[in-house]
């Protein structure tokens, strides 16, 4: 599966983070704290970004128990009332490699370990320390197997 590259611009993000890891993976809460917040506030439907900032050197070797930052977000715009509880994140612009996820979405692991262990030894890319992106639209319907999001992997040459 061989993704898009393309070069971002610098998106302004608000919403919820959590300091979780992978064996203490708490992003069912994070969106269960999320979401209500976005209804209550009378927020538009769009996309939804779940984002992971990974400590410099997270992926040189592997510990499920080393924390990470965990994000439920969306574009910040003008009309937004952001409600108080929610931060903001700045993601820089810069290079990702977008793949086009189709499946349930307890499986989407599977997809970053074929990212993470295959295609990025095997490319022309290295990672690059920005937020890692999930970003899902219309086409996004949880676990069910028609589901689609995109993966956003920020990479440098």
């Amino acid at each position: 599966m061989a993704p898009r590259i393309i070069t971002s611009k610098k998106i302004q993000l608000v919403g919820l983070k959590r300091i979780i890891s992978l064996s203490q993976n708490q992003t069912r809460e994070l969106w269960q704290s999320f979401m209500p917040q976005w209804k209550v506030a009378g927020l538009p439907r769009t996309e939804f970004y779940s984002l992971e900032v990974y400590p410099e050197g997270y992926f040189a070797s592997f510990d499920p128990n080393r924390d990470f930052e965990k994000w439920a977000a969306v574009q910040e715009t003008a009309e937004l009332s952001v409600p108080e509880t929610w931060e903001r994140l700045e993601v820089s612009e810069g290079l990702y490699a977008v793949f086009t996820y189709k499946g349930r979405s307890s499986e989407v692991h599977k997809m970053y370990q074929y990212i993470i262990g295959t295609w990025i030894p095997n490319s022309a890319y290295q990672l690059d320390s920005r937020p890692h992106m999930g970003i899902m639209g219309k086409k996004y319907r949880n676990d069910d197997p028609e589901s689609e999001e995109e993966l956003w992997i920020p990479v440098k040459k």
